[in-house]
């Protein structure tokens, strides 16, 4: 079994206050030392299933930038700081496309530190494209993604689906379906729009796709952009709702 694969003993849990909720990522390092606090052992602060668009919108350049961006996110240090600041992670990765189009890039896997972030970038660095050419079926990759978290392998303080996209669903059901035919009980789902200077699915994702407790859309100007906005969106999740709340 390797280091990523094993379970929890003792967490710290971020319990973050009103200066972190309205603070910078510059400060992250000065907020997390102020709001951490021992906590008794728990099965996890957060289990994270990230779910990538993989969609025929999608060229090859741009599933490349998505998929390193998301392996470079993953690995830095500020994301690793706040995964070890929460005692570590539970997480998962697939890309989505058409309504029988999932592949998964990794399964669930704990995160504790920065070895274990690496072993996981470097699977999505690794990691070939699973297809090419289908539409945008948001709501086949909603009800996929809960039915991954219903498999986590512990029933964790926060459940967060990250679902990113750079277009609205024009395949099979649409999201508010697969709201009402699977468990999202409990969870929060965000999503990272590439919005390319178009406004349209910022939109629908704002009224159709986010959900739950202290949901929230981080926007990427272009894939150019999807390293950046994805450690940003990391490291809200993973500190939790009290900062991401800010927005």
């Amino acid at each position: 079994m390797s280091r990523s694969k094993r379970l929890p003993a003792t967490h710290a849990f971020v319990k973050a206050g009103l200066s972190c909720a309205t603070g910078h990522l510059r400060s992250l390092a000065f907020c997390l030392a102020a709001v951490a606090a021992p906590a008794p052992a728990a099965a996890c602060s957060l289990s994270l299933v990230l779910a990538m668009d993989a969609s025929s919108s999608v060229d090859h350049l741009e599933h490349d930038l998505q998929l390193n961006g998301l392996a470079n996110a993953l690995s830095d240090p500020e994301v690793v700081q706040a995964i070890e600041a929460v005692g570590g992670i539970w997480i998962m990765s697939f890309e989505w496309s058409g309504q029988r189009q999932h592949f998964l890039q990794f399964g669930w896997r704990y995160l504790e530190d920065a070895e274990d972030a690496e072993e996981a970038a470097e699977e999505l660095r690794t990691s070939h494209r699973g297809f090419i050419g289908f539409p945008t079926a948001i709501g086949y990759a909603l009800g996929y993604a809960a039915v991954q978290m219903g498999r986590a392998p512990a029933d964790c303080a926060r459940k967060v689906i990250d679902v990113a996209g750079d277009g609205i669903n024009n395949d099979g059901f649409p999201p508010s379906s697969a709201y009402k035919a699977f468990d999202f009980e409990g969870v929060t789902v965000n999503g990272l729009v590439i919005a390319d200077q178009d406004t349209t699915t910022i939109d629908y994702y704002r009224e159709h796709v986010i959900s739950g407790p202290g949901a929230f859309i981080e926007v990427a100007a272009d894939y150019e952009d999807y390293a950046r906005a994805m450690k940003r969106k990391l490291i809200r999740e993973i500190i939790g709702n009290g900062y991401a709340a800010r927005n």
